[in-house]
């Protein structure tokens, strides 16, 4: 038995737990702040999102997906724009309020990082930065 694996395997129980109760990004905006994740991801990749795209991403069936984008379009965060080529597909896009929301939710989460490495070192930190990357990216 690798001891490191069962250390990273209890470790990742754990953030998944935390994720689920929202200690990570704070619990007072709610699931759908997962639509805001997906469609700023994109963004900042040049692609467009759909609906199918935030349930792939968040690995949801569609019918929940709908209802995340249905509750981020009621709180003004994201706005549906027609395909010009498809008139039957719709992609995400944040509005100014959903960018204002993405930007408090990463000072929210990077704040928890930091409380969590207080007193760990820059290259702690570095060094945790380039492993828990790449350990992400290889789980793909």
């Amino acid at each position: 038995m690798d001891k490191s694996l069962v250390a990273v395997e209890r470790a990742m129980v754990e953030i998944r737990r935390r994720q689920r109760r929202r200690v990570l990004g704070g619990d007072t905006v709610g699931p759908h702040v997962d639509v805001l994740d997906v469609v700023e991801a994109a963004e900042e990749t040049g692609e467009r999102v759909t609906v199918s795209a935030v349930a792939r991403a968040l690995g949801v069936d569609q019918p929940r997906a709908s209802k995340l984008v249905a509750a981020a379009v009621g709180e003004g965060w994201v706005r549906r724009e027609a395909d010009q080529a498809d008139g039957r597909r719709a992609y995400l896009v944040r509005t100014a309020e959903g960018r204002a929301v993405s930007r408090v939710i990463h000072e929210r989460r990077q704040a928890a990082f930091a409380r969590a490495m207080d007193g760990w070192t820059r290259a702690d930190r570095e060094a945790f930065a380039v492993l828990l990357t790449r350990f992400v990216s290889d789980l793909a």
